[in-house]
């Protein structure tokens, strides 16, 4: 007997079926013809199996649901064993990856290679239970010790690995970033221009943005699709715009920002935008500005995160200095290893920290691996649970034009679904790693760890081997992500992220949440 376990209902209907038709996808056809046999004892003893007849019983239901159901209705969490399997069938793999680094990097981001971790100079433990989240290839953050690399861990509890801890309240990271991101913008973009030929070609900072008149100032509108020859207009006319401020309820910050007449339109820049955004102040322009990296009241400095973080200001100024000039004496090699945030909010924050490479020229410094997938929450959402009451209007900023009034967080998931969002059909066959909930309700074969799965996963290589046995064939493997380089985004144009007032980063305090922000669906393909 192996280490495999098996609900001891549904092995005894198996070997009872197969022993009189002696094939094994007959057999598990003709088992799952009548589920109910099985499925009440889930969660109830399981027995040992060996090894080879557990890649069996895994295999045959594979192959049945790939040609009966089709391969979308095969399932695995990434994390999962099986998940390398099941990609290569064509099924679906659900990451828990957030959203964040596809929006801000690029649809086509893949991840950092395996040696980049250890070439990092400069790294950034940012987020709780990192060793749940991170890749195989994490040995390779401790190989960079020894080459002189330093680690700062950023987290509600300090760690072992890093050289320095900042300690911040939970769910408050995002506020730490953005005061972060407050101080590279005035020292290396306004004191001195270390990053600007960065920017300039592979940013969109540079880019053209149309304001819209709204109760007497502005509002950003779109891209207009053209970039200008420098990062910013300033130096002629300015008008004051409304931007979004979470931190006192859902408020308004005003502020100015230099513009250019196109016709009827005024535009500006990304960049000057995200001036106005940060509050990195220049002379002549209007609006309300921090006084200075000490100025408590006004976002987002220093002194303004410490209120939230419980961070002192001056270690926010010193890790904000020592990443950009890191970033600057090594080319880049600057990396953040993201973890779990404690805040619904969490996508917000991700974007806020990935602003901290996108300005220092570290882009493929977002240590989480990339590539296709089906969001985990988003899935057991549309499968596993039935309809909500949430309101998702509740979370716009205050000059919101009203596109998810009345609306439910089930019912702008499907827009997104039709409008061609990745999802998959509810699965018949789900491997995990770990239990989750809630599960969706017609599986036919839960494969996972705990005694609430029918199966314990079975050897990959052994599974591999019998479904290619069964189905009369190869498995092609899973493909690999693809490297490319393309512009990296600071302003998410959508409008869902407009609505928000999240199309440029901002902090949202930890608070009210729901099932699924549409902020989350906003994806670029």
């Amino acid at each position: 007997m192996g280490g495999s376990q098996v609900n001891q209902a549904l092995v005894r209907r198996y070997f009872e079926v197969r022993e009189g038709l002696r094939d094994p996808v007959a057999a598990w056809a003709k088992l799952t013809g009548n589920s109910q046999q099985y499925r009440p004892a889930r969660g109830e003893r399981r027995v040992p199996l060996d090894d080879g007849t557990a890649a069996e019983l895994a295999a045959a239901a594979i192959v049945h649901t790939v040609a009966l159901h089709g391969a979308e209705q095969v399932a695995a969490l990434a994390t999962s064993p099986l998940a390398r399997l099941v990609g290569g069938l064509g099924g679906a793999v659900l990451t828990e990856h957030p959203c964040a680094p596809e929006q801000v990097l690029g649809a086509r981001f893949a991840g950092p290679r395996a040696d980049d971790w250890a070439r990092g100079a400069y790294v950034l433990l940012w987020g709780e239970n990192n060793r749940l989240v991170r890749t195989a290839d994490t040995p390779w953050v401790i190989a960079g010790r020894y080459k002189g690399q330093k680690v700062v861990a950023i987290g509600t509890h300090p760690t072992r690995l890093s050289d320095e801890t900042l300690v911040v309240r939970p769910g408050t990271d995002g506020a730490l970033a953005m005061a972060m991101g407050h101080v590279l913008l005035k020292e290396f973009f306004l004191d001195r221009t270390p990053f600007d030929g960065h920017a300039m070609e592979w940013t969109d900072l540079p880019f053209l943005v149309r304001l819209r008149e709204r109760e007497e100032a502005y509002v950003p509108g779109g891209l207009t699709g053209g970039a200008f020859g420098r990062l910013s207009v300033y130096g002629g006319e300015a008008v004051e715009v409304l931007l979004p401020r979470f931190d006192d309820g859902p408020g308004v910050l005003r502020r100015g920002v230099p513009v250019l007449r196109d016709g009827d339109d005024l535009v500006t820049t990304v960049f000057d935008l995200l001036l106005a955004a940060y509050g990195v102040a220049r002379p002549g322009l209007p609006g309300l500005w921090p006084s200075g990296y000490d100025d408590r009241h006004e976002p987002y400095t220093p002194a303004w995160q410490e209120t939230y973080t419980g961070v002192a200001g001056s270690r926010a100024l010193k890790t904000a200095r020592e990443l950009g000039v890191t970033a600057e004496k090594t080319g880049g090699r600057c990396v953040i290893v993201p973890g779990r945030l404690e805040t619904p909010h969490a996508d917000t924050a991700y974007r806020a920290m990935l602003a901290l490479l996108v300005l220092t020229g570290c882009g493929g410094g977002w240590a989480q691996v990339g590539g296709a997938g089906i969001p985990l929450v988003p899935y057991l959402c549309l499968h596993a649970c039935g309809e909500d009451r949430s309101d998702v209007g509740a979370l716009s900023w205050a000059l919101a034009e009203g596109l998810f009034a009345r609306r439910t967080a089930r019912s702008v998931l499907l827009e997104a679904v039709r409008d061609g969002w990745p999802m998959a059909p509810p699965p018949r066959v789900l491997a995990l790693p770990r239990p989750i909930y809630p599960l969706p309700p017609e599986v036919d074969l839960l494969i996972g760890p705990d005694d609430h799965c029918d199966l314990s996963p079975p050897d990959p290589d052994l599974l591999t081997a019998a479904v290619a046995r069964l189905a009369g064939g190869t498995v092609p493997a899973e493909p690999g992500g693809v490297r490319e380089a393309g512009r990296m985004r600071l302003l998410v144009d959508h409008a869902w992220m407009h609505e928000y007032g999240e199309a440029l980063p901002t902090y949202r305090p930890p608070g009210l949440g729901l099932p699924v922000k549409p902020t989350q669906l906003v994806r670029f393909m």
